[in-house]
């Protein structure tokens, strides 16, 4: 690694790391340091990161992961070409800080790993691209009319996904398919799966990449759930497996959908705590406005917000593919949005699966119709519970878990709600352009 700085005259390594809410992070050193940081890490100050550490407590250490490290060629240009290195989060004496993400998913990791189990994770992930111009609460325009799996032209953001899809390539991430989403301007791309470590990482490298080959184009990349009221949002499905050293533990040969004892537990402990996880995999007020859509007849928004699981169905909320061969084994799960904090959403879920499989879960028949189509006494009638329906319900559902502090970590758990409460207490107060252009006139 210092032969490869050397080499190619890399003046930057950028140092990164994750806050709780999945903000990403980053210190500059250059390549001088770099071994010393091996050693020793680097210190920062941690009271300064949300949800890291108090003022009295602020010494932390970045440590940086040498398998992370990786050049960034397309970033080159007058200052010469960049790299960068994910960093573990420690406490000064050495341990690991348990508000740190990456702590958090390698714990759940460590337990899954204690039962026979590796963990991979493979999202599709979704996002807008926009024209550039002010952040001052305007609708933002969409970078083209096109519409789902449309082959676009337009002036601006030519070729984007190609681009974005070339720079991940260049750094090691592996892209399994690319294409036009449902609403204008709506993008895909779909990552190959990997173990969830890496595949996080992979995720947060992914919303940087594609944020920095959007402004070299003009246009603006977000990853917000829902910016657009009569559009659909973006959501990151995102497919899960166990595998049993090379057996995947979710096939069974024997069964109808080929879905093995273990794969039956696991959807079943995905959808008995879907509810108190839900405010991690859905952490924005925003959120809930992609999960809860106006349905119009003419849009199409698969946005799974009942608690239900099928074979082949896009409406429910954990949906098992069809899958041709034994080691493609897998359970989808569609409620997750691209906004998440990767780390903390993987964690949860997993926690959740294991929880199926430890505790013997009984999985309940699966959804053979479009969930959102039925009306609500049809839907309580058949058992199908409703994820909950804002932010502020979301957080007192996790407030009440067991399981939830348990997979993130007091710390963590008692940050993200007082944070979270935080953000519904501002969004509750604020009075919308909606209320001022309903009432201000006839009221």
């Amino acid at each position: 690694m210092l032969r490869t700085l050397e080499e190619r005259d890399i003046r930057f390594v950028r140092l990164w790391f994750t806050d709780v809410l999945g903000t990403l992070k980053s210190v500059s050193v250059a390549p001088a340091e770099l071994e010393s940081a091996f050693e020793e890490g680097m210190g920062i100050d941690g009271s300064a990161i949300e949800g890291f550490a108090r003022v009295s407590e602020s010494d932390m250490v970045a440590m940086p992961d040498p398998t992370t490290f990786q050049v960034f060629p397309f970033e080159g240009g007058a200052s010469g070409e960049s790299a960068r290195i994910f960093c573990d989060i420690l406490l000064p004496d050495g341990s690991a800080a348990w508000a740190d993400p990456r702590h958090v998913l390698r714990r759940m990791l460590a337990k899954a790993a204690e039962k026979g189990f590796t963990f991979y994770t493979h999202p599709e992930i979704e996002f807008f691209l926009v024209q550039d111009g002010p952040l001052d609460g305007s609708v933002p325009i969409p970078v083209d009319g096109g519409g789902y799996f449309d082959h676009t032209t337009h002036s601006v953001a030519r070729d984007f996904r190609r681009q974005a899809v070339l720079a991940l390539e260049r750094i090691g991430i592996s892209v399994e398919f690319s294409h036009h989403e449902v609403a204008p301007g709506q993008q895909e791309i779909d990552l190959r799966y990997a173990d969830a470590l890496t595949t996080a990482d992979n995720i947060m490298t992914f919303r940087h990449v594609v944020k920095e080959v959007a402004l070299s184009q003009g246009v603006r990349a977000t990853f917000m759930p829902k910016p657009y009221t009569d559009q659909p949002g973006s959501g990151m499905h995102t497919h899960l497996s166990l595998f049993e050293g090379e057996r995947n533990a979710f096939y069974d040969s024997e069964d109808p959908l080929k879905l093995s004892k273990t794969g039956r537990a696991f959807i079943a402990g995905l959808l008995v705590h879907a509810r108190e996880y839900t405010a991690v995999t859905n952490q924005w007020v925003n959120s809930y406005k992609r999960l809860f859509p106006l349905q119009l007849p003419d849009r199409i928004t698969e946005s799974p917000a009942f608690v239900s699981w099928g074979a082949l169905n896009r409406s429910a909320l954990v949906r098992v593919p069809a899958f041709g061969k034994p080691g493609s084994a897998r359970v989808e799960v569609r409620s997750i949005d691209s906004a998440t904090n990767p780390y903390l959403a993987f964690a949860v879920m997993l926690g959740a699966g294991l929880k199926g499989i430890e505790e013997g879960y009984e999985l309940p028949p699966g959804a053979e119709d479009d969930v959102w189509s039925l009306s609500p006494q049809e839907r309580k009638a058949m058992g199908y519970e409703a994820l909950p329906e804002n932010l502020a319900e979301a957080i007192d559902v996790m407030s009440k878990s067991e399981l939830i502090p348990e997979v993130l970590g007091e710390h963590v758990f008692d940050f993200f709600l007082r944070n979270k409460r935080q953000e519904w207490e501002q969004y509750r107060r604020e009075v919308t352009p909606y209320e001022r252009q309903r009432y201000l006139g006839t009221l």
